[in-house]
């Protein structure tokens, strides 16, 4: 009789320690230097002269960041809403029914998205509104960035939504069944909120995406639709200060909290 053999213990192999923490230097170590120095009270973005949070004053003042922000959390919410309802709604057909024909071809439709370049994407979709405002002179401002985000994130959104319907028993909707509830009213009793925590995992992730999305907005937006990544890419694009440091650091904590808020979504689920 063959003997079976131990798992093996990748944390025991040697180098993985060292291998491990290059990574994470390589990683966050950056991320760190960005925000110490956005604490700079000198003028010089990597010239450290002391503690200060006079650059986080300087850009809560800004009334160009202002502005940036307001579109983008107009941007980042709606597409958030919308590209939630659309994958809680696709994720119910492809999970919730029997199969039917195109089933695969469809998941491959939604998550299409994950797979190509986000280049590739951004300038298929200036393409398309192009396309639109020629023929019909269709331009619908900062509503195109909407769509294009709103279509950008629906994979985002799919795809904690579809773990936790395949993940949810069958059995109470069976008795709701055998109780005479109508479909509806099962839904909303009892399939909607065991939903819910993936909801809530899908929203916050596909308003993450939307929110710090640079490469689609680049080419989408037009004059006046400046958003925060955008806003931080025209000032490094000029005479650095730590305002800089300080816009991405508040950019970085919100992408930050609301990872976190997924994460802890998703484990209290499982």
């Amino acid at each position: 009789m063959a003997r079976t053999r131990p798992p093996v213990d990748t944390k025991q192999q040697p180098g993985f320690a060292t291998m491990a923490a290059i990574c994470l230097v390589l990683l966050y170590g950056p991320i760190l230097v960005l925000m110490v120095f956005s604490l700079n009270s000198g003028k010089i973005v990597m010239h450290w002269e002391g503690v200060s949070l006079h650059w986080y004053a300087v850009a809560f003042q800004d009334a160009d960041f202002h502005s940036a922000a307001k579109n983008t959390m107009i941007i980042a919410v709606t597409a958030t809403v919308v590209s939630t309802a659309a994958a809680t709604l696709a994720a119910i057909g492809m999970t919730r029914v029997r199969p039917w024909k195109g089933l695969t071809a469809a998941f491959m439709v939604i998550n299409l998205p994950l797979m190509v370049p986000e280049i590739v994407t951004a300038v298929a979709t200036l393409s398309f509104f192009a396309l639109i405002a020629g023929a019909f002179g269709i331009n619908l401002g900062i509503g195109n960035l909407i769509i294009a985000h709103t279509v950008f994130c629906i994979p985002f959104a799919y795809m904690p939504i579809r773990a936790r319907l395949e993940d949810m028993d069958l059995t109470l909707d069976h008795a709701a069944a055998d109780l005479y509830a109508p479909p509806w009213k099962t839904f909303r009793r009892i399939t909607l909120p065991l939903l819910v925590p993936g909801i809530m995992s899908g929203a916050a992730l596909a308003f993450i995406v939307s929110f710090d999305d640079f490469t689609i907005t680049q080419l989408v937006a037009g004059p006046g639709q400046t958003t925060l990544p955008l806003f931080i890419w025209n000032q490094i694009r000029r005479p650095m200060t730590p305002e800089v440091n300080a816009i991405s650091t508040i950019l970085l904590s919100v992408s930050i909290l609301l990872v976190a808020v997924s994460f802890l979504i998703t484990r209290r689920r499982r």
